[in-house]
């Protein structure tokens, strides 16, 4: 998506907003990956 941004000639800042869409995307999996870690962990005691 953001590389076709670039190549449809988008504005410069846009690219600053699909970054950090991106980066908190990636942040909330992994929060969700070490909650679901801790929920399995936690079903073995």
């Amino acid at each position: 998506m953001i590389e076709q941004g670039v190549v449809q000639g988008a504005p410069k800042y846009m690219e600053w907003y699909a970054a950090f869409g991106l980066l908190v995307t990636l942040v909330w999996l992994y929060l969700e990956i070490l909650r679901l870690l801790s929920k399995i962990a936690g079903r073995r005691d």
